[in-house]
């Protein structure tokens, strides 16, 4: 027995699809429930699942009143009847052999604790924001050595995957997903993974299709907060969980500081406007790339402007986020799917 967990909030763009990719999956449907935890939408997501309950009697729904992922998880796994809990995403297309493959994975590599695939992110619409967005959300030097989101090409042990499978014992020996995080607490939850000697194995021939937001704004606010909860989560770990989680805020430092110093030392100046330059260039130089490809001229100059404002986004919410912790204060922001 396998249980989906899928937390959910006014997802009426996704859901249909998403439950579409379940019922195709094949996995036995009598050794598999799907637990939908929803935040109360306000939309017609609930509206469109009760076709679903009707007709499926795999398929359950829940209330989670707290309306985020760490509480939505929590009250899943707390309710999952299955030996391994698969974490959902419903902003995803699944390929018709995940679960199967998510659980031989799980039961055959060494000490595997949290299995996962590689996102192919794509855009939601046709318009040229949402492709830009999709595009630097899949790009290394939008992303760093995020395996997941940029691929790999052999199973390889990572710090973390998404919509991960566990086997259910271990939130009896690590506990469950901290509440306190409203972002990365897959982040935290993989770290204590990692911490009590557990593996996480990313699986590059399980593809899943992944459809990013639409909007820049919506992607500033998302970063913004990724940003903003990685210094609790590093304080509630011990340790930093990678290095690449530095880099924005090292940017955004290196812009203000080095703006200030470049006033004043005339040598500085050049160094500054060249490392600007080279981000800029850098970001023109791949825009131009995806420009080509999709014969979209003005990806050229939506590409930098996502780079940016990815980057700058994380490196503020960051740096907030350590003020925060620094000084005591709680770290709270109202949560948006």
């Amino acid at each position: 027995m396998i249980s989906l967990v899928c937390p959910i909030y006014n997802e009426e763009k996704y859901i249909d699809v998403f439950l579409k990719s379940i019922i195709k999956q094949d996995y036995p449907k009598k050794e598999m429930e799907v637990l939908l935890v929803d935040g109360m939408s306000t939309d017609n997501t609930r509206n469109i699942i009760s076709k679903y309950l009707k007709k499926y009697p795999l398929i359950h729904l829940l209330d989670n009143p707290q309306r985020t992922s760490s509480y939505a998880m929590n009250i899943g796994i707390k309710a999952a009847q299955g030996e391994y809990i698969i974490r959902m995403d419903a902003h995803a297309d699944y390929p018709l052999n995940y679960l199967k493959l998510l659980v031989h994975y799980s039961k055959t590599l060494e000490n595997a604790q949290n299995v996962g695939g590689v996102c192919i992110t794509l855009p939601c619409n046709k318009t040229n924001e949402a492709l830009a967005i999709s595009e630097v959300l899949s790009s290394p030097f939008g992303m760093g050595n995020s395996y997941f989101r940029t691929g790999t090409d052999q199973i390889k042990q990572v710090d973390t995957v998404p919509f991960g499978c566990f086997k259910k014992t271990l939130f009896d020996e690590i506990g469950y997903f901290d509440t306190d995080l409203i972002r990365n607490q897959d982040d935290e939850f993989n770290g204590r993974i990692i911490r009590n000697g557990g593996n996480i194995y990313l699986i590059p021939d399980i593809r899943i299709k992944y459809f990013a937001r639409d909007k820049v704004a919506k992607i500033r606010k998302m970063f913004y907060q990724y940003g903003l909860y990685k210094p609790l989560v590093n304080k509630k770990l011990g340790a930093p969980a990678t290095i690449r989680q530095f880099f924005p805020l090292l940017f955004l430092l290196g812009l203000v500081i080095g703006g200030i110093i470049s006033i004043f030392l005339f040598w500085a100046r050049y160094i500054y406007l060249f490392v600007i330059s080279l981000y800029l260039l850098i970001g023109l130089i791949l825009g131009g790339m995806v420009a080509i490809r999709s014969d979209k001229p003005s990806l050229i100059l939506w590409m930098p402007y996502v780079f940016l404002s990815v980057h700058l986004s994380y490196g503020w919410g960051y740096l907030c986020g350590l003020y925060k912790i620094a000084f005591n204060k709680k770290i709270n922001v109202k949560y948006n799917r």
